[in-house]
């Protein structure tokens, strides 16, 4: 009895030695990366759709054997809540606790700012899927890689357009936020450049849910364009305040978050005729970079049961994780400074179209930046059309 209570023993020791070895195994093979994204408050619809897009990716790369020779990736997902000091506390939990060496975030401008710090403190490199705001790839840090469109860039997608929308005055009503501000900046300069009056300005508080004032000043105005940069939830209620109030202007929005689909559903003929600049054509996969992508990658987000009208945000966490599984085969590695190395030479054919990236900001401590393709849709009769 006593020698089978000391080979039970030994049994479980070696038991236990064995498990500990296969989990330290299991955990060789695995690759993580974080993502820093609002699931909750005003963005998080938005920040939703990148990480279901983001996690497409994942299953894709890991059913086609992974990284590095077979290793899986793991996507670790932490909400940043809409809110900038999550934001930042999220980039120092996934950095920490989690040690991922790559970051996916942080959706809104304000929200990658805040993170930024962060990013320089560790020396962990992010590539940032969708905030717009200048400073960010301006202020010097070597760590942000932007895969979304600076408002100059989206200001120069509408430049090429500004022939089919015949504005003669716009006014402006903006989120009150880095987003928003270097939004009417950007579009106001570009205006005036072609000799278009600007108006009104307004902004609104991104947690607002009643923007009356703002819209009975802006009716009373002689602008015949209203130009509105928001996330799809406050739009919706725009749209729908201004109908209420009568407003008889073209709306255009900026940003690329305005899922034009979700519009149709939830502000109905209030949306009518409003145009949205895009950074992704669902509508239309001929139009895009690459078509055969675009029917794919509509095919895996149907096929996950996931609202058509997420696509135009989804995109964005696909294309992302995309460009830092290459960078990670590229580096070898798993260590971040060689992820951030690599990033400088990655070229991937992604959903918006060839993502690689040029230097931005202070020589020396520049950000990377990408080119991405701008489209604009067109909402009429409760389609929605892409504009040639």
């Amino acid at each position: 009895m006593k020698h089978s209570r000391a080979f039970l023993r030994t049994l479980i020791a070696a038991c236990g030695i064995v498990c500990i070895a296969t989990a330290s195994s299991h955990a060789v093979e695995e690759v993580v990366i974080g993502a820093n994204m609002p699931l909750t408050g005003p963005f998080a619809a938005s920040g939703t759709y990148v990480t279901d897009g983001a996690r497409i990716a994942i299953d894709e790369i890991n059913a086609g054997g992974g990284v590095l020779g077979g290793k899986q990736l793991r996507l670790i997902v932490e909400d940043n809540k809409s809110n900038p000091t999550e934001a930042a506390s999220v980039t120092e939990k996934l950095i920490v606790r989690d040690q991922v060496p790559v970051i996916l975030g942080a959706w809104g401008s304000s929200l990658t700012l805040a993170a930024m710090p962060k990013l320089m403190q560790y020396q962990v490199p992010m590539v940032v899927e969708t905030s717009g705001a200048n400073k960010i790839t301006e202020s010097g840090n070597p760590f942000i890689f932007r895969i979304a469109a600076t408002q100059v860039i989206e200001a120069a997608g509408f430049e090429k357009k500004l022939d089919q929308f015949n504005i003669k005055k716009v006014d402006f009503l903006a989120i009150n936020n880095d987003w928003g501000l270097n939004t009417v900046n950007q579009f106001g300069k570009t205006l005036k450049e072609h000799s278009i009056e600007v108006g009104n300005i307004e902004m609104m508080d991104q947690a607002a849910q009643d923007m009356s004032a703002q819209l009975s000043k802006l009716k009373s105005s002689d602008a015949d364009t209203l130009i509105v940069t928001t996330a799809v939830e406050q739009l919706t209620l725009v749209l729908k305040q201004a109908a209420a109030l009568g407003i008889d202007k073209q709306i255009i929005t900026t940003g690329g978050s305005q899922n034009p689909d979700q519009l149709v559903a939830q502000a109905g003929s209030a949306a009518e005729n409003t145009v949205h600049l895009v950074f992704f054509a669902p509508w239309d996969p001929d139009s895009t970079a690459f078509p055969a992508k675009t029917r794919s990658f509509i095919e895996a987000w149907q096929a996950k049961g996931f609202d058509f009208a997420g696509l135009t945000e989804s995109f964005r966490g696909y294309d992302g994780i995309r460009v830092i599984a290459a960078a990670i085969e590229k580096a070898g590695s798993t260590e971040p400074d060689a992820i951030r190395k690599a990033l400088w030479d990655t070229k991937v054919d992604a959903l918006n179209g060839s993502i690689s990236f040029d230097k931005a900001g202070p020589e020396g401590s520049a950000s990377a930046q990408s080119k991405p393709n701008v489209y604009f849709a067109r909402i009429a009769a409760g389609k929605i059309e892409v504009l040639k």
